[in-house]
């Protein structure tokens, strides 16, 4: 008798990534998707134009090194190209900085619920994650992240808008919290959202990146560039970081598309930046909507809003789902909602008009 394959115990328990589902179809109604964070606006045309002359060249590997891509963005963010790795989106570009810093035995800290992809990112290096839960105001509990540190840790991540609740770190918490980290640990602050954050007090992470010798940032063209099928993600960071880090990439894992598609994107980025100033706006309606039936919210600095249902989210989730719209659901905790088209967030309204909390 054959024996069975043998595969790593911490793989074979790890938990498979949850996407945000798309609605079942219902008779009558359009369905929508507001459980992934995508933006709902169609891409640019000039984008559009871009993407298909390069799609002539797909017989072709890409340029392993994003070259055109890193120049672009070393000039858009004011810094060398040595200081810049690119990868496929953030999730891609996350993985390969755990792969370049720790292993087996090594400490990741971040703080829960945050990005969902950190514990099981961190299970594949062989390292170990250190949750810190949050506050109850769901913003990140510094002070108690910074007493998790140990000889062990090697990275912390510092997710900020945080994926789900959209909290924001403040520049003087991160000041504070810097004080106390050791500087062979890199802190990698996680601007997935950063361009719908409105909030002036809170943190930056490419000025923090300047400041702190052992601070990167970690950037997608997937949310508010509307790049998500085409996973482009970047890391600004210090040159040995960002050295290590190209070196953990799959070889040519951005395509010519993404590549091109990132560049168009940065060339254009005022008109996209407009349309993320219109989600923006679209937030903060939908949150004075919520506040105005009695849900008390944190102002969320992301594309998205997060509702506390806790036991209930299943069911409010179901709901959801027999009016063809989909959330995206952490049970027992809450929901988080997508900043979607304003016809499927007036469907939500109606929803919690009878929903009982």
């Amino acid at each position: 008798m054959s024996k069975p394959i043998r595969i790593r115990p911490e793989i074979a328990k790890l938990p498979t990534y949850k996407a945000g589902q798309k609605a079942a179809p219902v008779a009558g109604l359009e369905s929508f998707k507001l459980s992934s964070n995508e933006n709902p606006m169609d891409p640019l045309p000039s984008v559009l134009e871009v993407i298909a002359q390069a799609a002539n060249s797909i017989h072709r590997y890409p340029d392993p090194f994003a070259t055109q891509l890193t120049q672009a963005l070393a000039q858009r963010h004011g810094v060398t190209p040595e200081m810049i790795a690119t990868g496929t989106g953030s999730v891609g570009v996350c993985q390969q900085i755990v792969q370049a810093v720790a292993g087996a035995g090594d400490e990741i800290i971040f703080a829960w619920r945050s990005f969902e992809a950190y514990p099981i990112i961190a299970a594949i290096a062989g390292a170990k994650a250190i949750q810190v839960p949050l506050r109850p105001d769901d913003g990140h509990d510094l002070p108690a992240m910074a007493e998790a540190i140990t000889d062990a840790t090697r990275l912390i991540f510092v997710c900020t808008p945080n994926n789900p609740t959209g909290t924001v770190v403040s520049q003087q918490e991160f000041d504070d919290f810097m004080t106390k980290v050791p500087t062979d640990v890199l802190v990698v602050v996680d601007e997935a959202y950063v361009e719908f954050n409105r909030d002036p007090q809170a943190l930056d992470g490419l000025a923090s990146m300047n400041k702190y010798s052992n601070v990167a940032v970690l950037r997608t063209f997937s949310k508010a560039y509307g790049l998500a099928a085409l996973r482009v993600g970047f890391l600004i960071g210090p040159e040995e970081v960002a050295e290590a880090v190209r070196k953990t990439a799959v070889p040519f894992g951005v395509s010519n598309i993404a590549q091109d598609a990132a560049v168009a994107s940065l060339e254009h980025e005022d008109e996209l930046l407009k349309r993320v100033n219109d989600i923006v706006l679209t937030r903060e309606w939908f949150e004075a909507e919520l506040r105005q039936r009695g849900y008390d919210i944190e102002d969320s600095q992301a594309n998205f809003v997060w509702l506390k249902f806790g036991d209930r989210t299943g069911d409010f989730v179901a709901e959801c789902a027999k009016q063809a719209v989909a959330a995206r659901p952490f049970p027992g905790e809450g929901v988080r909602i997508t900043i979607g088209e304003e016809e499927a967030l007036k469907r939500i309204l109606n929803i919690l008009s009878t929903f009982e909390k």
